[in-house]
């Protein structure tokens, strides 16, 4: 039975997610402990029992069934998505949520998990060759479709995950070094241009030299370059465009102390409350900034302020280093998995949570722009921690199955 289960089951992906949803069940009492919303953890630990469920049943699922259901499952999922700009429910100006009774129900999160499916089981195709513009159009269509309908909510933070999520697949399934610059040097040029003249000129000569060295075809490099100066200098008048909350957010993260009550306030509260907790923390139920209530809604976006209040350098350096493993374990997983399905799926799940911990955790730190992003296990949310563990149980499901082809 013990070698079954060692050679069947991977118990240490299992076991850090188990440890990471518990923190954030611990984390979350703490954080509504005295806000007058004490339902918010006994949900939470609800979520987890059921989500427990769902990554047991999908590790059980035969792996032939995963790949049979991608593409039906993607489908769907894009319906939900229309259909909650018809019928959902607007929260904070965003439109995501189906509303049934007292839950909420996110189809945005689910399809980050179809997604995935789709997307794997396309380029796992024999016929499929990235190198081809037709097949590299396909596939970023799979991808472009759920960003462009989110986007419509719109959810500027979930977008992102998907977009994060696509670059290391493209990567992983053997995309030329020119086609991933294609990709990186325009959204390098863009960011470079929010914080001026300098750093955007510095960028475009970097990224131009790169391309170059790439001794692709001078016309495609040419088109490539052209594209990025021309996404840079577009910059400022997209960035007119956008609604003020997101105005706001960037110049925030560019300058939290523009706005010091307003836009940067959670940014410059949530550095306050992790730098207060020194190496050991103020001790579980005794942060300041937590306990005292100055981040609004810190169990969602801002969980990990509790973790660094509280536990201190110590317990946030536990929470990365599970966060560590599990991306390690993914990583490990997708080069040993025997099937291209089934390698392109685990690096596509495994780089949804690593997007998911860099923008979460930089953000609250005030490194990135505050964008809505929930930290995995952490955050409070059914739809988020539902769709966490399920893609825990794939992981586990493609253990199991590893060495089929």
């Amino acid at each position: 039975m013990s070698s079954y289960v060692k050679e069947h089951v991977d118990y240490v992906t299992g076991l850090v997610a188990l440890a990471l949803a518990i923190i954030g069940v611990v984390s979350i009492y703490s954080a509504v402990y005295d806000a007058h919303v004490s339902d918010v953890a006994s949900k939470q630990l609800m979520f987890g029992a059921v989500g427990l469920v769902a990554l047991i049943v999908v590790m059980f699922l035969p792996f032939k069934l995963l790949q049979f259901i991608s593409y039906p499952s993607y489908f769907l999922s894009i319906l939900l998505l229309v259909s909650v700009l018809i019928l959902g429910k607007t929260v904070s100006g965003s439109t995501s949520w189906f509303n049934l009774g007292a839950f909420r129900l996110q189809p945005s999160e689910f399809t980050k998990i179809t997604t995935a499916l789709a997307l794997a089981t396309y380029l796992s195709r024999t016929d499929v060759n990235l190198q081809r513009f037709n097949n590299l159009a396909v596939a970023a269509g799979i991808v472009l479709l759920p960003i462009a309908l989110i986007m419509m909510q719109p959810d500027t933070g979930t977008a992102m995950i998907y977009a994060g999520m696509f670059f290391p697949v493209l990567y992983w399934c053997g995309a030329s070094r020119f086609t991933l610059l294609s990709i990186v040097a325009p959204l390098a040029a863009a960011v470079a241009a929010l914080f001026g003249i300098t750093p955007f000129f510095i960028t475009v000569i970097a990224m131009g030299i790169l391309i170059y060295l790439t001794k692709e075809n001078r016309i495609l490099a040419a088109v490539v370059f052209s594209a990025m100066v021309l996404v840079g200098i577009s910059v400022q008048f997209i960035y007119e465009g956008l609604k003020p909350y997101q105005q706001k957010r960037i110049a925030t993260f560019l300058d939290p102390n523009a706005d010091p009550l307003g836009a940067g306030y959670n940014v410059l509260q949530s550095k306050v409350a992790i730098g207060s907790g020194g190496f050991v923390g103020k001790g579980y139920l005794h942060g300041t900034q937590t306990q005292l209530n100055f981040i609004p809604e810190q169990w969602t976006d801002f969980i990990f302020c509790v973790v660094g209040e509280e536990f201190g350098f110590i317990g946030a350096a536990i929470v990365l280093g599970l966060f560590f493993t599990l991306m390690i374990r993914g990583i490990g997983l997708a080069s040993s998995v025997k099937n291209k399905y089934g390698s392109t799926l685990a690096i596509a799940i495994t780089s949804i949570f690593a997007v998911h911990v860099f923008m979460n955790v930089g953000m609250s730190v005030g490194m990135l722009p505050v964008v809505g992003v929930p930290l995995p296990f952490l955050s409070y949310g059914g739809s988020a921690l539902l769709t966490n563990m399920t893609m825990i149980g794939l992981l586990m499901n493609l253990y199991s199955n590893r060495k089929e082809y």
